[in-house]
């Protein structure tokens, strides 16, 4: 069984420890984000995110975001990435996105699946913002089943099957919209590949006062 958190009688800073904790030791954690909960874990270990998939029930052969909680953790990404993809990034995040962004460092290939050159992050506010990990991040469901907003509702194996629960309560519901930027280095467009908490409208707004091409 998994230790448990409660942020809500612990406290922020206990989550947050003990999550770095978790992630550092090379466990899997349950964890609330911003809209839904996920699990995670530490994105270079390739033992990890197969656990992972072994908990969700399958390997489900398509990348995965790695998710920081502290801007401060992006420098050295950030510094890898061409000028208009960081322009982008400062444009969007924090908030509940995920960013697909050109990736010529070749960062975290564990998570970028069959192309390396992409590379899916996020950014966000919610419970544990601070920690200092990067991790690898995908729903904390079985596969094809609903992923959970509220800690009540994570299926009891998969707390069995973790290392670290951490009960943020309930969180929003929406998952992330989902933004491929991979050609905005080159001067082209942004498409959403999936529709989440902030619409397009919104993207749009943010991306053309940075000085951004429109949706291409």
């Amino acid at each position: 069984m998994a230790a448990t958190v409660s942020i809500g009688r612990e406290g922020f800073a206990a989550g947050r420890a003990a999550l770095e904790r978790c992630i550092l030791a090379g466990g899997v954690a349950a964890f609330p984000a911003d809209g839904l909960y996920g699990l995670a874990c530490d994105p270079l270990r390739a033992g990890s995110i197969a656990r992972i998939h072994r908990i969700k029930g399958r390997d489900e052969g398509k990348p995965a975001a790695v998710m920081y909680f502290s801007a401060l953790a992006m420098r050295e990404l950030l510094a890898g990435l061409g000028e208009r993809s960081r322009a982008a990034v400062a444009a969007l995040l924090p908030g509940p996105l995920t960013l697909v962004l050109a990736n010529p460092g070749r960062r975290y290939p564990l998570a970028c699946w069959a192309d390396p050159e992409r590379l899916g992050v996020r950014l966000i506010d919610g419970p544990l913002a601070g920690a200092s990990c990067p991790v690898f991040q995908t729903s904390a469901n079985r596969s094809g089943e609903p992923p959970p907003s509220r800690f009540a509702d994570l299926d009891p194996e998969i707390l069995a099957a973790v290392d670290l629960a951490i009960d943020g309560g309930g969180l929003t519901g929406l998952p992330s919209t989902v933004v491929d930027l991979a050609a905005i280095e080159q001067g082209g467009g942004w498409k959403v590949l999936r529709e989440g908490a902030v619409p397009a409208d919104e993207l749009e707004a943010r991306l053309r006062e940075a000085g951004l091409a429109g949706e291409g």
